[in-house]
C-alpha cells in the first residue's frame, strides 16, 4: 500500500512534471485541488504516525499495547472511509465546479478518441470485459505474491524493496504512462488527478478497508507500520505538499520529488 503511494506521488506526479517542465518552461493546475488532495494526504499520513507513535509509547512488555493500538487502527479506519466518502460528495457533487478543468481535460480527451475512431464497445460490454479482465489480474498478482519468497532467496533483494519499489511501479504501469501522457499534452489538472488522486484512493479507502475486512475476518490488521515506512510516506507527503502549494510545476520540481 505504501509503496503504491510513494510510487504515485514521487515517481508519477515527478514524471509528469520533469516531461512536461521539458516541453513548456512553466505549467499550471487548479491550486485549490491540489491543496486540498494534499491536506487528506496529510491527514492520511497522521493517521500512520500515531498508531507508531502509539507503539512507541507503550511499552513493548505491556500485554495490551498491541490490543490499543488494534482499537486505534479500527476507529481510525472507520474515519478514514468516512472522510474519503465525504471526499468523492466534494468533488462529484457539492464542489464540483473546482474540478471542473480537470472533468474538461477528460471529456476533451475522450472526444479526441472517438474522432479516432468508432466506439467498438457498448458501456455494458466494457463493464464486463473489465471485471473479467480484473479477475485475471487478482489471479496474476496472486502467483506474483507467492513468488515474492523464492525471488528474495535468489537475488537478495529485500521484501520491502521489493514491496515499496518494484511490485508499485510494475502494478501501476499503465496508470503511470496515462498520467505522464496528459502531463506532455499540458493537461496537468487530469496528471494530478491521476498520480494524487489514485495516492488518496489508496491512503484513505484501501488501507482502512483492509484493516475493517481484517476485523470482520478476527484477522489482527493495523495501521501501525513499521518506523521507516512511516517516516518515508510523512516526508514524501511534506514534499509534494510544498512543491504543489502554488499551482505551477516545471522540470525542477519534477526532479526534486524524483529524487526524493
Amino acid at each position: 500500500m505504501l509503496g503504491s503511494i510513494l510510487s504515485n506521488i514521487l515517481l508519477v506526479l515527478g514524471c509528469c512534471f520533469f516531461v512536461g517542465g521539458l516541453r513548456y518552461s512553466e505549467q499550471t493546475f487548479n491550486s485549490t485541488v491540489a491543496s486540498t488532495m494534499s491536506s487528506l494526504m496529510a491527514v492520511a499520513s497522521a493517521s500512520l504516525i500515531i498508531p507508531a507513535t502509539l507503539y512507541a509509547v507503550l511499552s513493548q512488555s505491556n500485554q495490551n499495547a498491541q490490543a490499543n493500538i488494534l482499537i486505534l487502527s479500527h476507529g481510525t479506519a472507520i474515519i478514514l472511509l468516512i472522510l474519503y466518502v465525504m471526499y468523492l460528495y466534494f468533488q462529484l457533487r457539492s464542489h464540483a465546479q473546482l474540478f471542473e478543468e480537470a472533468n474538461s481535460d477528460i471529456e476533451n480527451t475522450t472526444g479526441a478518441e472517438e474522432e479516432e475512431g468508432e466506439r467498438l464497445l457498448s458501456p455494458w460490454a466494457a463493464t464486463v470485459v473489465l471485471v473479467i479482465v480484473t479477475i485475471l489480474v487478482a489471479i496474476c498478482a496472486d502467483y506474483l505474491v507467492g513468488s515474492i519468497d523464492s525471488l528474495v532467496q535468489k537475488t537478495g533483494m529485500s521484501k520491502t524493496f521489493i514491496g515499496l519499489v518494484l511490485i508499485p511501479i510494475v502494478g501501476n504501469a499503465a496508470e503511470h504512462v496515462t498520467a505522464v501522457v496528459v502531463a506532455y499534452k499540458d493537461k496537468m489538472d487530469l496528471a494530478i488527478g491521476v498520480a494524487i488522486g489514485s495516492s488518496l484512493q489508496i491512503a484513505l479507502f484501501v488501507t482502512p478497508f483492509l484493516v475493517v475486512l481484517g476485523w470482520v475476518m478476527n484477522i489482527e490488521m493495523t495501521l501501525h507500520f513499521q518506523l521507516f515506512e512511516t517516516v518515508a510516506f510523512f516526508i514524501s507527503g511534506l514534499v509534494v505538499t510544498l512543491l504543489i502549494q502554488d499551482g505551477k510545476s516545471n522540470y525542477l520540481e519534477g526532479g526534486m520529488c524524483l529524487g526524493m
